[in-house]
């Protein structure tokens, strides 16, 4: 169990996290919060930029590049491989709940939910979000045409996603951020980042603990000093700021917590081929049979020509 899974309380809502949209921003995102231990539903059944690409042919890891519905299949594919629940339903609108906390989401077809936060990952629709705060600050109105045509403000949100509504972190792929898929990954994960470490910084991690990053390392990096948990605990209590007002038992959670997640951040040599060849084996499931075949045959081929 991570620190970002106890609390000590019920969680009150449905989800942790909603996100809306299931693009590369959205899933990025989703990958970060559910990888993290948050209960992360994403949203996806609107317009999405991304699918009127006709091919994507600059998106990093695919030479030859790669069609969209592909892609698609293995965004989705990663974020429930962590823990995110794909929901294709269209969200119509966000709601506080009436305690001021957390949202409640109304899909178009399916039964409303409640989430403790909420990542807008969206770039064509804001409408889902009106009401949730002063829409002259929400919303910017344009004259087109001799005609008023009114749009969410794509700089309402600051860079790393947080908005002037608590809880609410905008992923969308606007401005500067959006216009490359790439792109709109990147401004996904910085800000599923944010929002985990501001979780764990309301469970009571102490600033430089809060910080965040997802990283595997080589178990045989790891020297006899850091395989000790002593060591550990150590370190730990060296980045706890003087000031702090945890109880010793809360302290000694987030300690030992904090200690398994770093220690389980350190694979076995043995452990990363198994996640090399496992890594490999789901790609395949990603590309057609035939290729896959074809692909065989020639390696044959190649083989028995050079035993002649």
């Amino acid at each position: 169990m991570s620190a970002l899974e106890s609390t000590g309380a019920e969680t009150a809502f449905d989800h942790d996290v909603v996100v809306v949209g299931g693009g590369p921003a959205g899933c990025a995102a989703g990958v970060f919060t559910a990888r993290s231990g948050l209960d992360t539903a994403i949203f996806d059944r609107g317009r999405s930029s991304i699918q009127r690409c006709a091919y994507l042919e600059n998106y990093l890891g695919f030479p030859a590049g790669i069609d969209i519905e592909t892609l698609y299949g293995l965004m989705h594919d990663h974020a429930e491989t962590a823990g995110c629940e794909i929901v294709p339903d269209l969200v119509e609108s966000l709601e506080r709940v009436e305690s001021g906390e957390g949202f409640v989401v109304t899909p178009q077809e399916g039964e409303s939910v409640t989430a403790r936060r909420v990542v807008a990952a969206t770039r064509y629709d804001g409408e889902y979000m009106r009401g949730l705060d002063d829409e002259a600050a929400m919303f910017e109105t344009h004259d087109h045409d001799g005609e008023e045509h009114e749009h969410f403000d794509k700089s309402y949100a600051e860079s790393d996603g947080r908005t002037p509504v608590d809880d609410l972190f905008i992923a969308s792929p606007y401005g500067d951020t959006g216009y490359q898929a790439s792109m709109a990954a990147g401004h996904g994960t910085r800000v599923g980042i944010t929002l985990v470490e501001d979780v764990r910084r309301e469970r009571g991690l102490p600033e430089p603990l809060a910080n965040h990053y997802d990283w595997m390392r080589r178990e045989r990096e790891l020297d006899d000093e850091w395989r000790d948990r002593s060591r550990w605990r150590e370190y730990v209590d060296t980045q706890l700021p003087d000031d702090h007002d945890l109880e010793e038992a809360r302290l000694e959670e987030i300690r030992e917590q904090e200690i398994d997640r770093r220690l389980a951040t350190y694979l076995s040599d043995d452990e990363i081929e198994r996640r090399i060849e496992h890594g490999h084996r789901r790609l395949l499931e990603h590309i057609e049979d035939e290729l896959i075949l074809e692909a065989a045959r020639e390696i044959d081929a190649e083989r028995e020509m050079g035993g002649e």
